[in-house]
């Protein structure tokens, strides 16, 4: 699921852009959860609940909740090898004329997330 949400960054969203919404399945889901370093490993099939972030040419910054068979519901950042088990409906949205892009921070050390806004083209 991160793999192809990261193409489709590179691919068609050079500009990058937001998921707003996503709903699916996945099957043994992994998820990082808040202030841990390693990802946790759920097994068996889960429903997306919500997905939301962004996309850059950059990189990926995605959040997700899902829930068990049972309803049990758990949510934290996604990572890679989140298999999708029957589908996923995404919805990606562009914000133009801005241009979404991740950069070194200092403070933080990691690829943040920065927003600039590109020159209004005249039109002819």
């Amino acid at each position: 699921l991160r793999h192809a949400l990261e193409s489709l960054g590179r691919d068609r969203f050079q500009d990058g852009a937001f998921v707003l919404c996503g709903i699916g399945s996945l099957i043994d889901p992994r998820l990082r959860l808040a202030g841990e370093n390693e990802e946790t490993r759920y097994e068996g099939p889960f429903e997306i609940l919500t997905l939301s972030g962004t996309v850059t040419p950059q990189g990926a910054h995605l959040h997700m909740s899902i829930a068990s068979s049972e309803g049990d519901v758990r949510g934290g950042h996604v990572v890679y090898g989140n298999v999708v088990r029957t589908t996923a409906e995404l919805l990606l949205v562009q914000a133009a004329p801005w241009e979404l892009l991740r950069e070194h921070d200092a403070a933080t050390g990691f690829l943040e997330l920065v927003a600039r806004r590109r020159p209004l083209k005249d039109k002819p």
